[in-house]
């Protein structure tokens, strides 16, 4: 562009189209990615604008190398900020936006009550222009160009990594990829210092760009809502997402501004972007890949499996000897603000077995299987899993351990295919780095539950069924060696629970040890070497199903009376 000759103001517009670019998509890797929605984007990109001016200002720095430090700095403060926030599980949603949105402002006041203001701004018209193009403007332009396109790589890279599968994750639901080995508060945090980087940066040009920095001209709340309307405009489920929205947006902008008409631009902006959240809710670039898909000869992009995994599934190797204690749980004990659902359990659960857990509704069976999965911490106790204690280790750990679980209500993630779903497993609960094995260790799973049909499907287009055997597929896709399962019968139909029950048994069959939380009585006693009754929280009974469900105090407990023949 800059050998064009053309006139300095389609080098400035641009330039603003790719410093756009740079902010909308730097915002996606966090807010997009993995859901914690953020207006605090103008802090880190005016802190990238007041760490280059004034080391440029005061201490005559050299524009280039003001870059890194611009970038570090934003990137201390969104660490800083991350590492309390991300550590109360309350702070999500709307509390998190409104959080960062309040750091803007709280920053911005520092800055103005600081010698980094003064409240006279920043002055840079003494500082030179580096001669990276012909001219000023062209100079900006390349700057933009290269952070623009390192930007893109970026989040390409992130999307298409495990990194990335696991951020997706965690916009759907946070709690259930942790239990499947998401390692989350790391992750959140690492997308969180990216994304103000790579903000950092943008502001550290733009400071030159500027000349003259003022705290209230960059801590303002149009940064964070800019960049908000063009992820949304253009998706923010894909990388190239936000840089369609912003170049959209910004073409549109300076298109009626040259035309002397600025507010009908805003107002035609507006217009699209109430069409585009009723009628594209997804993005453009959603819809436009949709109609691809649909797209006679588009394919899916997945590698088949081979043929013979559906007789082969990857087995889940079996370490020392039948019959030993694989699991043993002491003392263990959970209260809810107050309210004991866990009393002083004791149970042992051996390798190889299938171990029935019943008990009535409200005894603590669901419980059980949380706790041990690292869903909810322990209030008491003690939980040892092949000789190594779980006590303090997060949900993650205690997944990447060997341990899987299903949820009584299946909890897919909802806005990935079926066999992205299993993949979410196989990487981190089952430690596969590459993404693309990892789809095809899932696939040989789906093809193990019968689900192979629904590859490509979302969960929404799953009856009841198939989402349970979804949980299945996904939860021994980590090749566990202890699999909790949590009422996965509840809901089948007589021929469907013959299905599950056969599948159980293929299950065991794998190698996995199998802790089985069920009311369905039938298959109980068609699968379970023992059972475990629970009461109250507290273990009443012990042994095998057909003597266990036959003592008094087990029917009692169940019927509400004791049965006299």
């Amino acid at each position: 562009m800059p050998q064009l000759g053309l006139p300095a103001f389609y080098d400035s517009l641009l330039y603003l189209m790719l410093h756009w670019v740079v902010l909308a998509t730097s915002w996606n890797i966090l807010s997009g990615y993995s859901g914690y929605f953020s207006f605090g984007h103008g802090a880190f990109f005016g802190a990238g604008i007041y760490t280059s001016a004034n080391l440029m200002s005061r201490y005559d720095w050299p524009f280039l190398w003001t870059l890194p430090a611009a970038a570090l700095v934003a990137m201390v403060l969104g660490v800083a900020l991350g590492a309390i926030v991300f550590r109360v599980k309350g702070v999500r949603g709307e509390l998190f936006a409104l959080l960062t949105l309040a750091i803007t402002f709280v920053i911005g006041t520092i800055v103005v009550n600081t010698p980094l203001d003064g409240g006279n701004g920043v002055s840079l018209a003494a500082v030179a222009v580096p001669k990276i193009g012909p001219t000023a403007s062209s100079t900006f332009y390349l700057l933009a160009l290269a952070a623009a396109v390192a930007t893109l790589l970026i989040a390409w890279g992130i999307q298409v990594s495990k990194f990335g599968a696991g951020l997706f994750a965690i916009h759907d639901d946070e709690e259930a990829a942790e239990v499947l080995g998401v390692p989350t508060y790391r992750y959140k945090l690492m997308a969180l210092a990216v994304s103000c980087g790579l903000a950092g940066v943008a502001g550290g040009i733009h400071a030159l760009f500027l000349s003259y920095v003022t705290a209230g001209e960059v801590f303002t709340i149009t940064v964070p809502l800019t960049v908000v309307l063009m992820s949304v405009l253009g998706g923010t489920r894909h990388w190239a997402g936000p840089a369609i929205g912003a170049v959209a947006i910004t073409g549109l902008l300076y298109s009626f501004t040259a035309a002397d008409h600025a507010v009908a631009g805003k107002a035609l902006i507006g217009a699209i972007l109430i069409a585009a959240i009723l009628f594209m809710p997804d993005g453009i670039l959603e819809r436009v890949r949709r109609l691809w898909r649909r797209a006679p000869g588009a394919g899916t992009g997945v590698a088949p499996a081979p043929a013979a995994a559906v007789l082969a599934p990857p087995a889940v190797a079996s370490a020392a000897p039948q019959g030993e204690v694989l699991l043993r749980v002491k003392g263990l004990s959970k209260s809810f603000k107050g309210v004991l659902a866990l009393s002083g359990v004791d149970v042992e659960v051996r390798r190889g077995e299938i171990l029935g857990l019943l008990g009535p509704n409200g005894s603590g069976k669901s419980t059980f299987i949380n706790v041990v999965s690292g869903h909810y911490t322990p209030t008491s106790g003690h939980i040892e899993f092949e000789g190594r204690s779980l006590n303090g280790l997060p949900a993650h750990r205690i997944a990447g351990s060997g341990i899987a679980r299903t949820y009584q209500i299946p909890r897919p993630f909802a806005h990935l295919s079926v066999l992205q779903n299993v993949a979410i497993a196989t990487m981190f609960g089952g430690a596969v780095r590459d993404p693309l094995d990892a789809q095809r260790q899932a696939m040989r799973w789906l093809e193990f539950t019968g689900l192979e049909a629904k590859r490509d499907a979302r969960p929404e287009d799953l009856n009841l069924h198939q989402r349970k055997f979804l949980e299945l597929a996904r939860a021994l896709a980590s090749r566990p060696r202890l699999v909790l399962l949590d009422e996965v019968l509840c809901g089948l139909t007589p021929g469907e629970i013959d299905d599950a029950v056969a599948l159980i048994r293929r299950i065991r069959e794998q190698g996995s040890t199998i802790v089985f939380v069920e009311h369905v009585m039938r298959a109980v006693m068609a699968l379970t070497d023992r059972i475990v009754v629970f009461n109250h929280g507290e273990l009443l009974a012990e042994g095998a199903a057909r003597d266990v469900m036959q003592r008094p105090e087990v029917m009692s407990a169940y019927l509400g009376k004791v049965a006299h023949a």
